[in-house]
């Protein structure tokens, strides 16, 4: 039958919690619906995404027909089982969502069960999928106890709900009212249907295992983690969100599990972050480590091995891959999209996955360093691919490029490349002293101390005292915040401190940090200003900890706290009114809290403060 739409209303971003099952991940929003959902992974296209198109997206809603009433959703207790409570006077309902984590070849499934804790309450459920992000035909079969939703096209999807009550077919969608007394409860699964490929029985009592299974490899997971400092809860929910974005089959950490979701309701800011960026992984092994989760380090480090094996001919790299390690991400538009809140283009895929980007080299080699210090001992064959990139980078550190903002607005010569730079050459140079490995130190030495100079000599503002976006510039920019964390100049250097005043005087709001902004800064090539970036807090906090301005660090750090949605979960940015905007999830701010965390904890506990 043919497949047309339903009227639905968005949901902020910030209304969502997100389960997973390490190869996808699916956002559940506080009146119970799936709003968005690429399956069965994480670059795969949609079948749920009424988040960006209420009408050709899709979704799958279980809610309780209320004519009033309230929404709470909480996770259970160190684990990703999401329970979205609805309470009125005329009673209390729960969905309980999960997604089974098991073996690779298990069918990937969403296993939802109703409840009526209270009263006599009737819901309503919708499943309405909508295939190849709504580009895509479906055929619908009714069977004893289940519905066959089965795409048409080039990329046949089929999947089958499981369903205890009747449905009845409206619309390509699967629709059912039913009531549940006082203690009652029902199970909902939809899986994926592949050939030769067993289902699960999804009786009451399969259903009651996945979720008690799936929930205690939450806990598991969680308790190998060896923070225990002040903020245990929040770094917990924080290392929990990034092992969702992580794939379990390659290894690899997806930036965020969403695409299209603006950083400017009504503006053109709309990516596609389903995919993994060098520029993540030191920061993403520092978070692994620091927690004790090396099994999870040295996965990603493979998944980075093998890119260094795929370097280009020059020796260079992309700055980003798909979660298999693909090279092209070519960038196309959902024109069949309104966008979320109207906001459009809806891209998917990501232009600028050729960009030359020369920061990820410093982060790729700093990671390289992190773990073979706290991990394992880096191959012969992973030193001579680098080698050949610090190489590369010794060749070309002088270029101007797209940065670290991944500016469309034609190439600069950015402060934070050089830095990332630096810290390429550095760690390359500290890591073959210290493991005696083959290395033209004289040369590399050589370039460390040039782009040291340079830093100091050309992005360094004498009338302003600061150093600044871009040679010879006069614009402050947030990627100045790394320069102590990647120990470039001491947290207390002088024209360090100097810097960071600056940086508080025009890019810090309270506790929140803009990127850059006013007309000094480099163009960026788009329309409309955008929000404060949360993960540029979390580097802000670190930064008045390590500057030993502990008060201060702490205050900002608990009001960046007090910014994190109800299940403490934070996108890309903050809007006016502290709305999430951008991909959400995003791992970067998650990354930037657990770092945050970590070292303002140690550093107060090191000033005498009791925890």
């Amino acid at each position: 039958m043919a497949v047309g739409a339903q009227e639905m209303s968005q949901q902020p971003i910030e209304n969502h919690a997100i389960i997973g099952d390490l190869h996808t991940v699916a956002l559940v929003a506080t009146d119970g619906t799936i709003d968005f959902l690429s399956f069965p992974r994480f670059d795969s296209p949609t079948v749920f995404a009424s988040l960006l198109d209420p009408e050709r997206g899709g979704s799958f809603q279980i809610a309780p027909a209320f004519a009033d009433g309230r929404q709470k959703q909480l996770y259970l207790p160190d684990t990703n089982v999401l329970v979205t409570r609805a309470l009125s006077e005329e009673g209390v309902a729960e969905i309980t969502d999960c997604m089974p984590i098991e073996e690779e070849d298990h069918p990937h499934a969403i296993v939802r069960h109703a409840r009526t804790v209270r009263g006599d309450v009737r819901f309503r459920m919708r499943c309405a999928p909508r295939f190849d992000y709504g580009r895509a035909a479906h055929t619908v079969e009714v069977r004893e106890g289940e519905v066959l939703f089965a795409s048409q096209g080039r990329d046949a999807t089929t999947l089958r709900l499981r369903t205890p009550v009747p449905v009845r077919i409206e619309d390509g969608a699967a629709i059912a009212e039913f009531e549940l007394r006082s203690g009652e409860g029902i199970d909902f699964v939809l899986e994926e249907v592949r050939a030769g490929c067993p289902s699960g029985a999804a009786s009451t009592e399969w259903c009651e295992r996945m979720r008690e299974t799936t929930a205690q490899f939450w806990r598991d997971w969680i308790g190998g983690s060896q923070y225990a400092g002040r903020w245990r809860e929040v770094v917990n929910r924080s290392a929990l969100t990034l092992k969702l974005l992580t794939s379990r089959h390659f290894g690899s950490l997806v930036a965020a599990p969403t695409f299209g979701l603006p950083e400017l309701i009504g503006g053109a800011r709309n990516w596609d972050y389903r995919y993994t960026w060098i520029r993540d992984s030191s920061f993403t092994l520092y978070a692994l480590l620091r927690l004790g989760f090396t099994g999870e380090a040295r996965d990603f480090m493979r998944w980075i091995e093998a890119r260094c094996e795929e370097l280009a001919p020059d020796g260079s790299l992309q700055i980003m891959y798909g979660i298999d390690g693909r090279h092209d991400l070519t960038e196309e538009t959902l024109e069949h999209f309104a966008g979320y809140r109207g906001s459009r283009p809806v891209r998917i895929g990501n232009g600028a996955y050729d960009q030359l980007q020369l920061d990820i080299y410093g982060e790729l080699m700093d990671s390289v360093y992190l773990y073979d210090k706290y991990g394992e001992t880096i191959s012969h064959d992973m030193w001579r691919n680098l080698s050949r990139l610090i190489d590369w980078v010794c060749k070309h550190w002088q270029s101007a490029d797209e940065g670290i903002w991944e500016v469309r607005g034609g190439r600069h010569h950015f402060l934070y490349s050089r830095l990332m730079c630096w810290v390429a050459v550095d760690r390359a140079v500290r890591l073959a002293w210290k493991r005696s490995l083959p290395a033209p130190f004289a040369d590399w030495i050589a370039v460390r101390n040039a782009i040291h100079a340079e830093i100091h000599q050309r992005f360094w503002n004498e009338e302003r005292r600061t150093f600044v976006q871009t040679r010879d510039g006069e614009a402050v920019d947030a990627s100045v915040l790394l320069m102590p964390l990647m120990r470039f100049i001491g947290p207390t250097d002088p024209r360090w401190l100097s810097t960071l005043a600056a940086v508080e005087k025009e890019l810090v709001s309270d506790s929140l940090v803009y990127r850059y902004q006013g007309p000094m800064a480099a163009p960026d090539g788009l329309e409309g200003r955008e929000g404060t970036f949360t993960m540029c807090s979390f580097w802000y906090v670190e930064c008045l900890a390590r500057a030993g301005q502990l008060g201060k660090a702490r205050l900002a750090f608990d009001k960046m706290l007090g910014f994190a949605n109800h299940v403490g979960l934070y996108a890309e940015e903050l809007g006016p009114a502290g709305e999430h905007l951008g991909n959400f999830p995003q791992a970067f701010t998650h990354l930037g809290l657990i770092s945050a965390a970590h070292f303002l904890d140690r550093a107060l506990s090191g000033a005498g403060q009791r925890g």
